[in-house]
């Protein structure tokens, strides 16, 4: 049975007035703290926030990140979404499902396991002590290291999952008879894997660049107060400055930031169609 226009309009209405009342007002509200400077509308307050050495450091820290886990996180995906698709109906359940496994365990509980495997009595350490490749154990934790490698573990298996998804639609027979051709593995990839797959791969990098862009725990746990990034920075201006405009500020150039992304991997998406 299917519902008309009218209908469907009338069941989703509930819906559409919570999310706007319950969300994007309160978000409205809080968005516009940004440009409110002494009782007036201006953009006083993101000239204000660039000013800072600090916020430069901490804006361009958390877009290198951001872009750096996007990129890593696409070339091992598409490789494993490679490996996965061509195995067999039950092992491929199998491996998809230890894919999906890390995102059933609390992001709190992955991230502080870094801390045993870089801290300074972590396995790293040991075994860089162990093989002589230093006296005493380096400083690991708390460093931009550590928050790549902390983002990449947290949002990894989402670009699997996109990449896996877009890879199961393309024909079994094509990339046999790209090869048939005489096109090597390369070629395969950019004429034929890549173009095919661009929505998943769309898909993938905007919710790893987003989630990068916007944990907290990982940069919080990882690099503490010596790497900060932007949200973090923004927890300290709400819970510890109690400025909510540069707070304002900041979620303002994190919604934006997650919105350009998208709009730019769309672009390239679509550039050569």
């Amino acid at each position: 049975m299917f519902l008309n226009t009218r209908e469907g309009l009338a069941l989703a209405l509930p819906a559409a007035v919570f999310s706007f009342l319950l969300f994007l007002v309160p978000v409205g509200i809080l968005l516009s703290e940004a440009f409110r400077v002494d009782g007036g509308w201006s953009l006083g307050g993101y000239v204000e926030f660039f000013s800072k050495p600090l916020n430069q450091t901490v804006f361009f820290r958390t877009l290198k990140l951001g872009v750096l886990v996007t990129l890593t996180a696409a070339v091992i995906g598409y490789a494993a979404a490679i490996c996965i698709v061509n195995l067999g109906p039950t092992t491929r359940g199998r491996v998809f499902g230890l894919v999906v496994l890390p995102l059933m365990i609390s992001p709190v509980a992955r991230t502080y396991a870094w801390i045993v495997i870089l801290g300074r009595t972590g396995i790293v350490n040991d075994a860089i002590v162990g093989l002589g490749l230093s006296d005493t154990p380096i400083r690991l934790l708390f460093t931009e290291t550590a928050v790549f490698l902390g983002l990449l573990q947290l949002f990894l298996p989402l670009m699997i999952i996109s990449l896996v998804s877009a890879m199961e639609n393309i024909p079994k027979d094509l990339i046999p008879a790209a090869r048939v051709l005489g096109a090597n593995w390369l070629q395969v990839f950019f004429r034929v894997i890549l173009p095919l797959t661009r929505e998943g791969l769309v898909i993938g990098g905007t919710l790893v660049f987003t989630g990068a862009l916007t944990a907290y725990i990982t940069p919080a746990i990882l690099g503490g107060s010596k790497v900060l990034m932007l949200e973090t920075l923004l927890y300290q201006r709400v819970n510890v400055s109690n400025d909510f405009v540069s707070a304002s500020v900041i979620a303002m150039i994190l919604i934006v930031m997650s919105f350009s992304a998208n709009l730019l991997l769309r672009r390239i998406a679509t550039a050569r169609r």
